[in-house]
């Protein structure tokens, strides 16, 4: 399949890599047609989706079986008025059925709107709003569905609710029902023009840690842009058995359980469950053998707290992560406990991955790898220069005279926020990394969040990092407080391991404190601790920095 995207499909080096890493665009490319469909002629018996969840539950769908379903959602899509260019919000949870209404709404060419079942009602209508939505399907869960209705009447632009329910359950008032009409539909005729590459195919409301979310939208090729993270971040190949941990409202989801891993030929394996637990999830790795794991940080820190030994992990043959920054100390234990090494990659809901480890390279903890050769990435100091080696500077895109394969289009209807990210032919993300001398990038923390102090710069992921190598943290966040002699003094907001927690005091401040000041410069330890039972997060599971110190600043 990827023989059909890209002039040479294999590689064995860094430099093999970012020489010939060439995409072959066709035009009015549309992933459910160009690569789903085309599965299903290929190898129609090939397993596509593994679909399982914590009642036991199981569906196994082949390629074949996928395009008809994908068909006759379409269909039924087209039945209810949703066709080219309509936004459709779907707020399904790890449901079976979203992996086919997605196919489906790119079939028919309106675009998707995938969201978090975690919305309220302003949430929902902030969105409704903004983006004009049309029609929302979502699972049949009380809480989603009490919201939706809640913010019905300030939404005037939408004209359809659907929601998947399971059979012989009472459909909500105003929702038609997903699991009876949609089988009614008659035989699915493809539109005779779906889309241009460059039309708006998805679109992201990004939680964001500061601010109402932005609207970011993708065209066609964003699709393309996850070949690389398939097929050569994951190391994916027909075979495989992947999964990625991300609710299907994120943008991790499309990274992870959707694109990528579909090129690839692989199959995606989805765990539906309601609350995450380690020792739950390394069961389901265990049982299906599954080949290929991603998941943020979080995810393994709680995993590595688990005695492994328990589990026959043999199945897995790569992880990787992205999401947030790896502590170099995550990364070490997993090593130790697992034999496997994580192969962390960078990018953000406006992008692909645009920095990445790869399988032909040797991974340094900590760091995100190198820039993914699909981009022209950089390092700039504030007056657009570009950094040395060793420096700390802002991560961006050169984009030139042409917009790379996955790079956003725009913050839909915001000219002004696009423009004061995206000006003079450079995309500016917002990150702070510095490069060593193999050219690895190491995450520093968003602009805003660095501190400075007694003029001094200090990242907060620096400090995070020294602090995650000690036994009693689970979780922290380093922010900065006002301080009238120093300008700004470190603070450290720490979760405890559930066995330290009676010993939250002075004397484990103390520990912590010259525990950061041997693992790191002394001058960036935090003379502040606060111990919490939780961090402020936004719905994506990013950590609010801002939270904290707006807390703080009352």
């Amino acid at each position: 399949m990827i023989e059909r995207f890209l002039k040479q499909t294999t590689f064995t080096s860094v430099e093999d890599y970012n020489k010939n890493l060439k995409f072959i665009i066709p035009e009015n490319f549309n992933f459910a047609y160009d690569v789903m469909d085309e599965w299903a002629k290929e190898k129609p018996e090939g397993l596509a989706l593994l679909w399982t969840n914590d009642q036991g539950e199981e569906i196994r769908t082949t390629f074949a079986e996928l395009k008809e379903q994908t068909d006759q959602a379409a269909s039924y899509l087209q039945t209810l008025g949703i066709g080219k260019n309509d936004p459709v919000m779907l707020i399904l949870k790890r449901r079976y059925e979203w992996w086919v209404v997605m196919l489906a709404l790119h079939k028919i060419g309106a675009i998707v709107i995938p969201a978090t079942h975690m919305l309220t009602k302003h949430d929902i209508v902030y969105r409704n709003t903004r983006a004009s939505v049309k029609a929302i399907i979502c699972v049949d869960d009380a809480y989603v569905v009490s919201q939706i209705q809640a913010a019905m009447a300030e939404s005037p632009t939408v004209k359809q609710y659907i929601t998947i329910t399971d059979h012989g359950k009472p459909i909500p008032d105003g929702f038609h029902d997903w699991q009876t009409e949609w089988k009614q539909a008659p035989k699915f005729q493809r539109p005779g023009f779906v889309n241009n590459n460059d039309d708006t195919m998805l679109m992201y409301f990004t939680s964001g840690t500061s601010g109402e979310p932005k609207m970011v939208a993708h065209d066609y090729l964003y699709a393309m842009g996850h070949l690389t993270t398939g097929v050569f971040w994951h190391n994916l190949h027909e075979g495989s058995l992947h999964l990625t941990v991300a609710d299907t409202g994120w943008g991790k989801a499309v990274w992870g359980k959707f694109y990528g891993q579909w090129f690839a030929g692989a199959t995606v394996f989805v765990f539906d469950h309601e609350k995450f637990n380690a020792d739950t999830l390394l069961r389901q790795i265990e049982k299906y053998k599954v080949t290929s794991f991603c998941a943020p940080p979080t995810i393994y820190r709680f995993m590595i707290r688990e005695d492994l030994s328990k589990y026959d992990l043999s199945s897995l043959e790569y992880c990787t992560t992205a999401g947030e920054a790896l502590n170099p100390a995550v990364f070490d234990k997993f090593k130790e406990k697992t034999g496997i090494q994580m192969m962390e990659g960078f990018g953000q809901t406006e992008t692909t991955m645009t920095l990445g480890t790869f399988p032909w390279m040797q991974p340094k903890p900590g760091s995100m790898g190198i820039p993914n050769a699909q981009y022209n990435i950089d390092l700039v100091r504030a007056d657009g220069t570009s950094c040395e080696d060793g420096e700390k500077g802002e991560i961006v895109v050169r984009v030139g005279d042409k917009k790379p394969i996955g790079l956003f289009k725009e913050y839909y209807r915001d000219a002004e926020l696009t423009k004061e990210a995206w000006h003079d032919g450079i995309y500016h993300t917002g990150d702070m990394a510095w490069r060593d001398e193999d050219g690895y990038y190491w995450f520093e923390g968003r602009i805003d969040d660095v501190i400075k102090s007694s003029g001094y710069r200090i990242g907060p992921f620096e400090v995070e990092s020294a602090l995650m190598t000690h036994p009693a943290v689970v979780e922290c966040a380093i922010t900065g407080v006002p301080d009238d002699i120093r300008g700004m003094v470190v603070k450290a907001t720490v979760v405890l391991g559930k066995e330290w927690k009676d010993k939250a005091g002075d004397d484990l401040v103390k520990e912590l404190q010259q525990h950061v000041k041997k693992e790191t410069a002394p001058y960036k330890y935090p003379r502040i601790v606060e111990f919490v039972d939780e961090l402020p997060k936004t719905i994506s599971g990013k950590i609010r920095r801002v939270e904290i110190r707006q807390k703080d600043a009352k």
